[in-house]
């Protein structure tokens, strides 16, 4: 009788530290994209002999809808990307063409940057695709963090062997990630800094995306207005609404 106490002991204890891992992670990505939400949004790239900045609009509905246009340079103004579940699309007003980017383009850099089309298309898989383990505390910008460890699920459609993420214990702010390949290299790093309220949500106001075998080069983002929980009509994030979106870049 007592070793079965034991066993349920242990077995409860073991169920809640899991849930607890799974809620940390399920409030720092809701906190991140809300019910919807809109951002205001500047992106520089920084490569050791030149820098280029862009900046965009974008706006999100749940996990599974993403819509941002360019709204500078004027080179790349009113180019469009759609997020829709698993697909991306681009429009090209230059040429007046709506793509569906193909698999073979999801690993390609986004616009120049450090991050991929895929990275863009698969931001909620640190949810679902992994399995989440609490592996220690850490001080990270005087703030006070959860190490935790993400394996990929088994035949999870992921680039990462492992991811490490550390999210504050108070705001449930990212504050560092560090992704690795297959063979436990540390391929990438992203970084976040200066916090702000933003419509209520504590986040951080820019984020650097750095691969950690390229010196010198790196993508930052810089978050300049933040709107969570708004309206958002469906239409917004259809392939033929695409052409008509630099209607709303006054929003």
């Amino acid at each position: 009788m007592r070793k079965i106490i034991i066993f349920i002991l242990l077995f409860t204890g073991f169920t809640v530290w899991s849930q607890n891992v799974l809620d940390i992670i399920n409030k720092s990505d809701k906190k991140i994209r809300g019910r919807s939400s809109y951002a205001e949004i500047s992106v520089k790239i920084v490569r050791p002999k030149w820098q280029r900045e862009m900046r965009l609009k974008s706006w999100t509905k749940g996990d599974n809808y993403a819509v941002s246009v360019i709204t500078y340079p004027v080179k790349e103004k009113g180019i469009v990307f759609l997020k829709r579940k698993n697909e991306m699309w681009n429009y090209m007003p230059s040429i007046k063409r709506k793509i569906k980017m193909p698999p073979s383009m999801m690993l390609q850099s986004w616009m120049g940057t450090d991050l991929t089309n895929d990275d863009l298309v698969k931001q909620s898989s640190m949810v679902k695709d992994y399995t989440h383990k609490i592996i220690g505390k850490e001080n990270v910008q005087g703030l006070i963090t959860w190490k935790i460890e993400l394996l990929p699920k088994e035949d999870a459609p992921i680039v990462w062997g492992k991811i490490l993420v550390w999210i504050d214990q108070k705001d449930y702010m990212q504050m560092k990630v560090a992704f690795y390949d297959e063979d436990g290299f540390l391929v990438n790093k992203m970084l976040s800094y200066e916090p702000k309220n933003f419509d209520g949500h504590k986040l951080p106001s820019r984020i650097e995306f750095i691969p950690v075998d390229k010196p010198g080069q790196k993508t930052v983002i810089i978050y300049h207005r933040l709107k969570f929980d708004i309206p958002v009509d469906n239409q917004l994030f259809s392939p033929n609404y695409m052409t008509r979106i630099k209607m709303l870049q006054n929003f």
